[in-house]
């Protein structure tokens, strides 16, 4: 009973947002007798036995959803649980920062007062088992798997720590843990700073203004505003960032659905926003309130948008919670920016879809009267891809060979750490020694094209498990070229404002 009642609520739900009178109650008592007489048919003459869970929760409930968009999701009690967790930023774990590379888990960070800094793991520790399971033998996914896995229950780890000669064991039991959305936020230049969005939740827009204080205020030349791999979130969270950087009064957005109301958000009129120049960086896993915030900027010609097309996710989804503690996530309307363009891509094989696949996604102004693109994501103002690696740093990235050269290395000189050290000759020196030992042993000519790659990557590692990995992503900022090209753009700006 509990499953048909699930699966009313569903019916009910869809039901609404299909039509705006109300839905016919007769034809929906047919419609699930229908369906209750194919299941019973099943449950009693199929070769195999029908696992009620799997025919309502992982098939007769995904199948009607999947008619309506790919985003229309139902919850079982376990992924509802985690969807509650998420909109509360909180999220179950250890409190460790690592880097994972195949077959290998180096530690490089634990947190203050988490389950792992209470264990007594420490920056430079490799783990190599999880649960009586070598991590040796694992790919990249499966590692990912197994650790996502550690974060429900109480975990048993063998660690390899420098200096020591037997493998070390630590019992660890996840504690809830909070997951800021704004962990990085530092001046790039004199005037310029940073400040890295990596979700909206219901406190990013506070955290932003924070991390924006923090490094300078409005006494700020210019910010580059790092909205990549940033899924989305809290919507309200997007409309509250946004206005930080917006007239009062400025359309943020439209919402508008076929039995939903239309919406118009604008900018609270005792809005105070920051006027420096603004920039803001995205890519292809930038998506939902994430674009929305882009797409504004870009619609008011407020910022200069870099890096790559971004996902393409506009719809406006309601939660409603159902019985036995399950849910649906439904989509009642589409998001529109202030230009009046659809971030969505299509989500079905129709002419829009069409269009879009010969280049032809229909065209809208900005306030200035440039021309941008709906129907697919915000196309940035200027792309700007990372690098593709060449042999050399993929060999080194796979074999670990930084964050293993860290740890050795911090072994003896841990105490001349700091965030302004430098990667001297000699330094390099003992890595290609150190690299020579484990068989990766670079040409002349492929070793000085790479100098000043390699003298980095080795700062952002010493940084990571000397200090903390925010020092060690800063060093990896100032070198990142969609970072660099930004404060380019900045530059040239103030040069023009000068004439």
């Amino acid at each position: 009973m509990r499953r048909l009642a699930v699966l009313l609520c569903l019916c009910l739900a869809t039901l609404r947002a299909q039509q705006s009178k109300p839905p016919d109650t007769d034809e929906l008592e047919r419609e699930l007798k229908r369906f209750l007489g194919v299941f019973l048919i099943a449950s009693e003459q199929a070769a195999d036995a029908v696992d009620p869970d799997s025919a309502y929760y992982g098939g007769a409930i995904p199948g009607m959803l999947r008619r309506l968009d790919p985003h229309s999701v139902f919850f079982d009690k376990d992924q509802f649980q985690q969807l509650q967790e998420m909109e509360r930023s909180v999220s179950k774990g250890f409190g460790s920062i690592v880097s994972v590379l195949p077959g290998r888990v180096i530690v490089l960070q634990t947190m203050p007062g988490s389950p792992s800094q209470k264990a007594g793991l420490s920056p430079g520790d490799e783990i190599v088992g999880i649960n009586n399971i070598a991590l040796a033998r694992l790919e990249l996914d499966q590692l990912v798997q197994v650790l996502g896995m550690t974060r429900q229950r109480e975990a048993q780890l063998l660690v390899r720590r420098q200096g020591t000669a037997k493998l070390m064991q630590f019992t660890m039991t996840p504690e809830e843990l909070q997951s800021p959305s704004v962990d990085r936020s530092f001046l790039l230049a004199p005037g310029f700073g940073y400040v890295r969005a990596t979700s909206f939740d219901p406190n990013t827009a506070t955290l932003v203004q924070e991390a924006i204080e923090s490094i300078g205020g409005a006494k700020l030349k210019g910010l580059v505003l790092d909205l990549r791999d940033n899924p989305g979130g809290v919507l309200q969270a997007g409309l509250a960032t946004a206005a930080l950087f917006l007239k009062p009064g400025t359309r943020i957005l439209s919402a508008r659905g076929r039995s939903a109301t239309t919406e118009d958000v604008d900018v609270p009129k005792d809005a105070h926003p920051y006027e420096f120049a603004l920039a803001v960086l995205v890519n292809a896993k930038t998506a939902s309130a994430a674009e929305i915030v882009a797409g504004a900027m870009q619609d008011h010609d407020r910022a200069q948008i870099l890096g790559e097309t971004t996902f393409g996710k506009g719809l406006v989804q309601r939660v409603f919670p159902l019985s036995d503690r399950t849910g649906l996530a439904l989509t009642t309307a589409f998001y529109y920016t202030p230009s009046g363009r659809s971030i969505q891509k299509p989500l079905q094989d129709n002419e829009l879809a069409a269009a879009t696949r010969m280049g032809e996604r229909p065209k809208f102004q900005t306030d200035q009267g440039r021309t941008v693109l709906g129907g697919g994501g915000i196309e940035p103002d200027e792309t700007v891809l990372p690098p593709r690696p060449g042999r050399l740093r993929i060999v080194m990235e796979t074999s670990g060979s930084y964050s293993a050269f860290a740890t050795e290395w911090l072994v003896l000189h841990r105490a001349d750490v700091k965030r302004e050290m430098e990667i001297t000759a000699a330094m390099l020196d003992d890595f290609q020694l150190f690299l020579s030992r484990r068989n990766i042993r670079p040409g002349l000519s492929e070793w000085s094209a790479e100098r000043e790659y390699i003298r980095r990557r080795l700062k952002q590692e010493i940084l990571n498990q000397g200090i903390g990995v925010a020092a060690g992503d800063e060093i990896e900022m100032r070198d990142d070229p969609v970072v660099r090209r930004a404060l380019a753009l900045f530059a040239a700006q103030a040069e023009q404002q000068k004439r």
